[in-house]
């Protein structure tokens, strides 16, 4: 469908989804049903779905199941992972479904799937006939395309209406989707949280959670039972991503004993407050944070981490062509949040971007932190390298692991951990060539 006709015919006019859901029939029809051969997980939430397909399949692969992963930031087939060029967390079913065949056709038995909003309404993922649909959370995102947070929830809902009253459904008691999506018939439904006991329910659910700046640990009930959740990596959200994957695993057979001890060898998915290191004596964090509550979370994980007295970094920005309104709620949180913020240019897509960093900039109280405008990226990185001090903590939000920047050009080369680490050896450089 080309971008006129885009325009003339609305997101979610039926001849348009009809052109979408006949591609995915046609995908499908082409790679012969691969998901007919595969038990598949279905994960979707607004935020730390990537976080949880990775976790997710690292308990499949540790209990000795052969199984791979379409997420955003990744495709993984057993122990073999490429990056996802297309930036989407559900690409074209035509995409999906040679995925899946690849899977078959690699002896794997299990696929663990990403499922976006967009992917789900557009029927991207139709035919891939999911056992385990779960989800993490949802906030505000995408409102743009759905109108409102009821009918977001109505179209993240899609997923477990795939599990056709079958199958089993991890739903995260701490949001408020949670009742809504209980009422979806299926045969089994799983419960996690983080704040509420759940005797007597079929759930799981943490408490004593405690959190330092290389890794995360909770005592894990499930029912009367208690066991130790430790991970590598930090923050309470991770956590949270635990629960929901422990669950998906556990729905598909892998012991709780077996999920838990997998995770401690979990090493993160790269962008995803992954932390990089140069020798510099200040922390950097580069992160897919793009919601007014991932922010939120990420920026109180990180005050976790650092030491009274130090300061939190954050370079920050928004997407073009998409959900405009939490531009100035992201500026606002970073400027309650951080010490110093850098607002730049992100994914703007066929927007301009000084208007985008305009929306939220709008948002910045600069009473309450040091804030700078630099368009350029590149150029914000340095300006906040050029400030941290030591002990300090640098998050560098919105890219993660992408290796592009969209443009109204199109796609441009943009690797974020690669210029981190390419700007952080410079810095080394002359503080080093000044002390000679």
């Amino acid at each position: 469908m080309s971008h006129l006709q885009e325009r003339i015919i609305g997101n979610r006019n039926p001849l348009r989804l009809l052109w979408h859901k006949s591609k995915a029939l046609a995908a499908a029809v082409r790679y012969r049903f691969p998901a007919r051969h595969l038990t598949v997980i279905g994960i979707t939430g607004t935020d730390g779905k990537t976080t949880t397909v990775g976790m997710t399949t690292h308990i499949l692969l540790k209990a000795g199941i052969r199984v791979g992963a379409l997420s955003t930031a990744f495709f993984q087939i057993d122990d073999r992972i490429t990056w996802n060029a297309t930036q989407k967390t559900s690409p074209s079913p035509f995409i999906v479904q040679k995925f899946l065949r690849d899977l078959v056709t690699a002896g794997c038995t299990h696929a663990v799937l990403e499922c976006s909003s967009h992917g789900l309404v557009q029927g991207r993922t139709l035919f891939t006939w999911p056992a385990v649909a779960a989800i993490t959370n949802t906030s505000m995102e995408h409102l743009d395309y759905h109108g409102t947070m009821e009918q977001y929830r109505e179209d993240k809902g899609t997923l477990f209406r795939m599990l056709r009253g079958g199958g089993t459904k991890v739903l995260n008691c701490d949001d408020d989707s949670c009742a809504m999506y209980e009422r979806i018939r299926s045969q089994r439904t799983i419960l996690t949280s983080a704040h509420d006991v759940l005797y007597g329910k079929d759930g799981l659910w943490i408490s004593n959670m405690e959190v330092s700046s290389v890794g995360s640990k909770a005592d894990l009930h499930v029912d009367r039972e208690l066991f130790p959740l430790a991970l590598s990596i930090p923050g309470t959200f991770n956590l949270e991503n635990a629960l929901c994957s422990i669950g998906c695993a556990h729905a598909v057979g892998v012991p709780i004993a077996s999920a838990t001890t997998a995770l401690q060898t979990f090493r993160g998915v790269p962008g995803r407050l992954e932390r990089i290191a140069e020798g510099q004596p200040f922390s950097v964090f580069v992160d897919f944070t793009v919601t007014p509550i991932a922010y939120e979370k990420t920026l109180k994980a990180i005050r976790t981490m650092i030491e009274p007295g130090k300061r939190i970094l954050v370079m920050t920005g928004s997407c073009g062509d998409r959900m405009k309104e939490k531009r100035p709620l992201i500026g606002k949180i970073c400027s309650e949040l951080a010490d110093v913020v850098a607002v730049t240019n992100e994914d703007p897509y066929t927007e301009d971007p000084k208007k985008i960093i305009d929306d939220v900039w709008s948002g910045i109280d600069q009473n309450k932190t040091e804030a700078h405008r630099v368009s350029d990226r590149k150029e914000a990185m340095k300006c906040l390298f050029a400030e941290a001090q030591p002990g300090d903590a640098v998050l560098l939000a919105g890219k993660g692991s992408d290796t592009t920047m969209w443009t109204a050009v199109g796609q441009v080369p943009w690797n974020e951990r690669e210029i981190a680490s390419e700007l952080l050896r410079a810095v080394l450089d002359q503080g080093r060539g000044g002390q000679m």
